[in-house]
């Protein structure tokens, strides 16, 4: 029987080949250009999105460099006016400086400025800035109590610090016509409290109080004082002729507190002092306000002398605190009645 040769010879042929197109396929895969290694990145990421870290932003930024490990820092507002040579920035941080237990503080003070000069006298102070831009408002003066460009300033702020809690950071806020003496974080109470706010007169409890003062509280940040902050600046449009503060009281009044599940603790002035009620302890007293009072320079006058008079009697470990008796400023007399 015979046998025709052509198949065989075929699969000879391609026994002899197969091997060189193996050898040619390794070669191309080899030759072939390295994908990045940032592809390969990017498909792990996508497969566990909570490992992608968002880029920060310069407000995050800022906080996270000016914030104490457990995310507390202070923030403040300044403009323009505050800023003048031997003005209310510089009265400021003498306070901080010359206190009790304070000068390492001011490395954990925000200083937020509304407007260009603030924020480059700031900076010429090496100390931690942030610029807050608002569109079509200029904050550059000086604001007159209860004007529109105050009003306007404190709705600002408002919305600021909202913003603040929604990242996650607590935070004591304080104007900057309050003198720190001592360190008001070993004041504060650490017992759940959301809240815990100055008032202008106290009269004995510390869980009620219709006298609040928004110009220094400390904050702790969850869903309810977030949503306090929300509730708090969506007022605005209806409180026209309401300052800030007044809305908040009108608020906590009408009972907004209980129904968000607030605990809010008010600060003894004893301790958080102002002119409205100054402390008669100046062993225990550790911030002191100008409140009660309305233009920058009597307030600085004041503010001054106060600090003066702090600083002699407290080195002489006096009990009872004689202010400086200043007539016709700010410093008022007895507290009116409840």
């Amino acid at each position: 029987m015979s046998f025709s040769s052509a198949p065989v010879s075929g699969r000879a042929t391609a026994l002899v080949v197969a091997p060189f197109l193996v050898l040619a396929l390794l070669y191309a895969c080899l030759r072939m250009p390295e994908l990045p290694a940032a592809f390969f990145r990017s498909k792990e990421l996508g497969a566990n999105a909570t490992e992608i870290v968002a880029p920060k932003d310069e407000l995050e930024a800022a906080l996270e460099g000016v914030s104490m490990d457990n995310r507390t820092l202070i923030i403040t507002v300044l403009n323009k006016v505050y800023v003048e040579e031997n003005a209310m920035l510089d009265l400021f941080l003498q306070s901080l400086r010359e206190g009790e237990d304070t000068q390492f503080l001011i490395r954990h003070v925000l200083f937020v400025a509304v407007d260009e000069r603030a924020f480059n006298r700031c900076r010429s102070l090496d100390l931690h800035c942030y610029k807050l831009v608002t569109d079509g408002v200029d904050f550059s003066k000086e604001v007159f109590y209860m004007s529109k460009g105050f009003n306007d300033m404190m709705w600002r702020r408002t919305l600021f610090l909202g913003d603040v809690l929604r990242r996650g950071y607590s935070f004591i806020f304080t104007d900057m016509d309050v003198m720190w003496l001592r360190n008001p974080f070993q004041k504060l109470h650490h017992e759940g409290e959301d809240l815990q706010m100055s008032c202008d007169f106290f009269y004995g409890n510390p869980l009620n109080n219709s006298n609040i003062n928004t110009g220094f509280y400390f904050a702790n940040p969850n869903n309810k004082t977030i949503a306090l902050f929300d509730e708090w600046y969506a007022s605005r449009n209806d409180s026209e002729r309401l300052k800030d503060q007044d809305v908040l009281q009108r608020m906590m009044r009408g009972g907004g507190f209980e129904r968000l599940g607030l605990r809010v603790r008010f600060l003894e002035t004893r301790y958080f002092s102002g002119f409205c009620q100054m402390s008669k302890d100046f062993r225990e007293v550790v911030t002191i306000h100008a409140n009660c009072c309305v233009r920058m320079k009597v307030k600085i006058i004041d503010l001054r002398n106060v600090l003066e008079s702090w600083k002699m009697n407290n080195w002489n470990r006096t009990a009872n605190a004689t202010w400086p008796p200043v007539k016709g400023i700010c410093l008022h007399g007895p507290s009116p009645k409840h």
